[in-house]
């Protein structure tokens, strides 16, 4: 039995299409696909209209020859499962995809000189026509200080200073509004579990805290107790401080930690936020619904995707500027509450 031909695979629409439905010249469609400001905008909706009827797909290959830009965004992550720099991993490649830009990552174990370097040539071999560097320790951040390359570099989170092709969030101001509430709570024996003192957030928040603690009067506590992003190591810290009794607030550097301080102190019998008040950082998704629902601060790691992306662009376009440091937003919940001796 013979079966029926397939019916021809219809043929896929060129330039040419488009400028014939929307009733313009190629070169009309040209510039509107390749971003030209001077197409009147009634134009402009006409030929996308057009483009979005046909299915039509422009041609990056041959745009790349015309325009001499690639339309990619290289970035270099690591292949850290930490809740922040994979977040912000995430959001700049979805930032970098709404403004129409394709990305290509890479994903290193750990940004030293000789890494980045070997990744710096592997984007540059792509024609990339910037570098997202997302550098969270200071390692990394010297070695991207040290890299050369005539592409513009954006860093990610790495440096707080808020100046010149970098993005981040304000560390120190979050920290403040974190021990500053348990202050106002009327905590006075407050405690801070850092991150690894590597890390530049974790410095920033620990500034923070002690700045808070300074402000306010208060003595920052001899004992310093340094974690490493873990619940394991919150854990711990946790236990602890939960057989030295003598804390009634902790200000952890990240929500994971803080998982960890909070499963210790139910083991130990300590309440909270009776017996002693917890805030986090971050606000990772799980924090609202821990037992008790977690304090913390929280970074929005979208808006820094879009951020490192806007900088990018318009780097390349000639017109950049400084980017203000993000300004992070306390999310009270249930695990923060007044001391038993102010009740």
């Amino acid at each position: 039995m013979t079966g029926q031909p397939m019916p021809p695979t219809p043929p896929k629409p060129v330039m040419a299409d488009v400028a014939r439905l929307a009733g313009v010249s190629h070169q009309t469609v040209s510039r509107v696909i390749n971003g030209s400001s001077s197409i009147r905008p009634e134009t402009k909706a006409r030929v996308e209209q057009a483009i979005e009827e046909l299915g039509y797909r422009p041609n990056t290959a041959a745009r790349a020859l015309v325009t001499r830009r690639s339309g990619i965004i290289g970035i270099v992550g690591s292949n850290s499962a930490q809740f922040g720099p994979s977040s912000i991993q995430r959001s700049v490649q979805e930032a970098a995809r709404a403004a129409g830009y394709f990305s290509s990552l890479v994903p290193l174990p750990e940004i030293t000189l000789a890494e980045l370097r070997g990744a710096l040539d592997h984007l540059a071999r792509q024609s990339v026509e910037a570098i997202v560097i997302i550098a969270a320790q200071e390692e990394a951040l010297d070695a991207v200080h040290s890299a050369h390359t005539g592409l513009p570099l954006i860093v990610v989170e790495g440096d707080l200073s808020g100046r010149g092709l970098t993005v981040g969030v304000d560390q120190i101001g979050g920290a403040r509004q974190a021990t500053q509430h348990l202050i106002d709570l009327g905590h006075r024996r407050i405690v801070h579990v850092s991150g690894p003192m590597t890390w530049p957030e974790a410095k920033g928040r620990r500034a923070g805290y002690e700045a808070a603690l300074c402000d306010a009067g208060l003595a920052v506590p001899d004992t310093h107790w340094e974690g490493d992003w873990t619940p394991a190591r919150g854990y711990e810290i946790g236990c602890e401080l939960a057989r030295a009794g003598d804390t009634s607030a902790v200000f952890v550097a990240n929500d994971q930690m803080a998982i960890g301080v909070l499963h210790a102190f139910a083991r130990s019998g300590v309440a909270v936020p009776e017996d002693v008040s917890v805030v986090g950082f971050d606000d990772i998704p799980e924090a609202g619904y821990l037992n008790p629902a977690l304090t913390t601060v929280r970074q929005d790691f979208q808006a820094i995707g879009r951020r490192a992306i806007d900088l990018a662009t318009a780097t390349l376009d000639g017109s950049t500027t400084d980017v203000a440091l993000l300004t992070p937003e306390l999310i009270v919940r249930d695990s923060t509450a007044p001391p038993k001796e102010s009740q």
